[in-house]
């Protein structure tokens, strides 16, 4: 993601703060007894990042809620990807937005998966060190109990259809390596098209950028929010409203702006937003770890949920750890 200037994000906030702070519903369904588990992209240091193979296998693992990027074809279908080509992730070369979804369904989207390194999803390591890759265009055999396409990319409506009760949080990409704002509102105007109709109440939108969160708001008000950046230092470092929708915050422990590191979790931001009636969600930005030591401590500071890249290593950790009696 892009770094966002901290001049920025205050100038935002103390705007954002002559705005009436509007409480989130008081009957959030996404506040919890204790913190749930809700795999990142599927889990993606376990699992080939955002399949249905990595989605069940984490569902099995014990995770509450699945978390995954969303991307728009040339053909404007939302696919399930996070990064804005398909370079770093499986056999094929392009942007998402400059192919069609027939032809990103012909790619292996656990092709550069490699399970025992430490970086998962490097290009150079030994071809035995890519367990899953063929799997996707029939070389290779799938695990039992899953079929080929359960390792080549979804779309959203197949990842809906495949998980009809377990949450989803549906973080909207950009469309070319810029990632510039325009990219975003424009993918959160497909979603929504997409997203308008749905019978389900058990999904969050969310982006980085501010204004893809408000356009999909205006479109699909009906499903509910989290905050970009702009929204979330608007409520953090400025009192104002995180906007209209908003039913949790969704952020890291600790964030560089302006290369200033600032913690954004902590037990008193989180005592205030379950006071004006929000949720509280983590994911790790690349200043904090995704490790026992780190869930066990955002389990103290009361927070609704944990992305990780290792749900099942997360599901041991919440099993084993009490949540403080003054969380609730």
């Amino acid at each position: 993601m892009t770094r966002t200037p901290i001049r920025a994000l205050i100038v935002t906030a103390v705007v954002g703060a002559l705005l009436p702070v509007a409480a989130a519903d008081a009957q959030n369904r996404w506040r919890e007894p204790k913190a749930v588990n809700i795999a990142h992209q599927g889990g993606e240091d376990a699992f080939p990042s955002n399949t249905i193979y990595a989605f069940r296998e984490a569902v099995e693992a014990g995770a509450d809620m699945l978390e995954l990027d969303i991307g728009v074809t040339r053909d404007d279908k939302v696919i399930v990807m996070h990064d804005t080509t398909v370079d770093g992730k499986t056999n094929g070369r392009g942007n998402v937005s400059s192919l069609t979804l027939r032809q990103i369904k012909r790619l292996d989207a656990a092709y550069w998966f490699a399970p025992r390194a430490s970086d998962h999803y490097r290009h150079d390591l030994p071809r035995r060190a890519y367990r899953f890759r063929g799997i996707a265009t029939g070389k290779e055999k799938p695990p039992k109990g899953y079929r080929a396409r359960d390792f080549r990319v979804p779309t959203l409506i197949e990842v809906m259809r495949a998980f009809p009760r377990t949450p989803i949080n549906v973080e909207i990409k950009g469309r070319t390596p810029d990632e510039e704002t325009p990219e975003y509102v424009r993918n959160a105007e497909v979603l929504a098209g997409l997203l308008k109709n749905t019978k389900r109440r058990d999904l969050i939108v969310v982006s980085f950028q501010q204004a893809a969160v408000d356009r999909f708001h205006e479109l699909a008000p009906r499903i509910d929010l989290a905050p970009g950046i702009a929204g979330a230092a608007t409520w953090i470092l400025g009192g104002g409203s995180p906007g209209p929708g908003v039913v949790a915050f969704q952020v890291p422990i600790t964030y560089v702006f302006g290369g200033n590191l600032l913690d954004i979790t902590t037990k008193e931001n989180v005592a205030r937003a379950h006071a004006q009636g929000y949720a509280w969600q983590n994911w790790f930005s690349a200043d904090d770890r995704d490790y026992p030591p780190s869930w066990r401590r955002l389990v103290g500071m009361c927070v609704d949920g944990i992305m990780t890249s290792q749900p099942r290593a997360l599901e041991r950790v919440l099993k084993k750890t009490q949540v403080p009696a003054g969380c609730r």
